[in-house]
């Protein structure tokens, strides 16, 4: 079974229509999604309608919240990023994920299809196009 890490990007996009492929995500078998306490509240921060609110509460219910990782824990040797996004890989990391999946090109794009200690990051679109419904 694949445990799949979804950032604040895609949690935000899923829920803004349910027009959407990455809704597709919760319809796969054999993957566990889940998230963070931290990408919830970016999420919640940045969603901008009630309807989106209601959209991304009904999503959640089927996401597995995990519990962060410790406050010492420090990003892998080599690994960069802004402070924001170190709390997504390594929550992802401590949560022993095989994927994290985020639409940031911008911070992570260095890292699409890497394996870092275990988590493949990869963009929405490149996960699904290898799972069937």
């Amino acid at each position: 079974m694949d445990r799949v890490f979804l950032d604040a990007n895609v949690l935000f996009s899923a829920s803004y229509d349910d027009d959407n492929r990455l809704l597709e995500l919760w319809n796969l078998a054999e993957v566990e999604l889940m998230t963070s306490a931290f990408a919830v509240g970016e999420t919640v921060r940045n969603a901008t309608t009630e309807l989106q609110r209601e959209r991304l509460n009904r999503l959640l219910a089927s996401v597995k919240i995990v519990p962060e990782p410790p406050l010492d824990r420090g990003l892998p040797v080599g690994i960069t990023l802004p402070a924001k996004d170190v709390p997504i890989l390594l929550s992802a990391i401590h949560a022993r994920a095989t994927h994290l999946l985020t639409g940031d090109k911008r911070h992570f794009g260095l890292l699409f299809t890497q394996v870092i200690e275990g988590v493949l990051i990869q963009r929405p679109s490149s996960f699904l196009a290898t799972r069937e419904l």
